[in-house]
């Protein structure tokens, strides 16, 4: 479909054993389609040194694909279609969502347009509504506040993934939402993300407060505050005009913002809160 719109289309291909076929339509489309041993997922990973493909450093990539870097209000400048790996699909999501934050790895190109298939379970997750305790998490906050996030169809996992003992699904149900399809979601980045007080040099810090924030989604915001900063959680609320009993499940990604925001240019907090105890479950996120 790409190449009958007459895109300019790069196949990232991991399996060397798809690279032969691949070539032989890369050399009958005279430049339209340009093919490279490379693994989406294995962009940029942790450590420095040499790199061995299909693993590769995002700058390396968009230079030898003459892909050169936007600001982040310009336009998209590339589009990227594929599927997130089931096996590490909650990772990758957080790496991918960290990039962002932070304008690193493939972000540093601009507001680059992710179109992926991931599984129902996912999606409801990275969509979920304040109040929706089950599934309301931190990515769904950090993913709606950075992102436009659009289903553009839903397949049933049968359509194209059979077990081949059983010919049933090869996909494990969840007990808590429904996982019944793959979602193609396309989530295009905010082109307003950094304005406002939110930069690349902030955005983790806004990061961890989410997380400390959603660690216990039935406890008071004000408490929370309180934690940080004695006293100082009402006349916060106060100022955002958000009530003072509301518990932490049930405010809305842009609330979040608002409240970062305010903490940032506010002298009574200080980033001293940010050294709690979820500090290291960040760190320890297995990419």
């Amino acid at each position: 479909m790409l190449l009958n719109a007459g895109a300019r289309v790069v196949a990232l291909e991991s399996d060397r054993a798809f690279l032969p076929d691949l070539q032989s339509l890369e050399n009958s489309l005279h430049g339209q389609l340009e093919v490279v041993y490379c693994d989406f997922f294995r962009l940029d990973p942790l450590g420095c040194g040499s790199m061995k493909p299909p693993a590769m450093y995002s700058e390396k990539l968009f230079e030898n694909l003459g892909i050169l870097a936007v600001p982040w209000t310009a336009d998209v400048p590339v589009k990227i279609v594929g599927f997130l790996p089931q096996k590490k699909e909650r990772n990758f999501l957080w790496k991918l969502i960290i990039g962002m934050y932070e304008r690193s790895s493939i972000y540093r190109y601009g507001r680059i347009e992710l179109n992926m298939f991931v599984s129902e379970k996912e999606y409801k997750m990275l969509t979920a509504k304040p109040g929706e305790l089950r599934s309301y998490q931190t990515l769904s906050v950090l993913w709606q506040t950075a992102c436009e996030i659009e289903l553009l169809h839903m397949e049933p996992w049968s359509s194209f993934l059979t077990n081949s003992k059983t010919r049933g699904l090869g996909i494990q149900k969840s007990m808590l939402l429904p996982n019944n399809h793959l979602c193609l979601v396309r989530m295009t980045p905010r082109w307003n993300l950094f304005t406002g007080g939110m930069t690349t040099a902030n955005s983790s810090t806004f990061i961890l407060m989410v997380q400390q924030c959603l660690a216990k989604r039935k406890s008071k915001l004000i408490d929370k505050l309180n934690s940080w900063s004695p006293d100082s959680g009402s006349k916060l609320l106060k100022q955002l005009e958000i009530p003072e009993n509301i518990v932490t499940g049930h405010l809305y990604p842009e609330e979040y913002r608002r409240l970062f925001e305010a903490m940032e240019h506010s002298k009574e907090f200080s980033e001293s809160w940010l050294y709690g105890e979820f500090l290291e479950n960040t760190r320890h996120i297995n990419f």
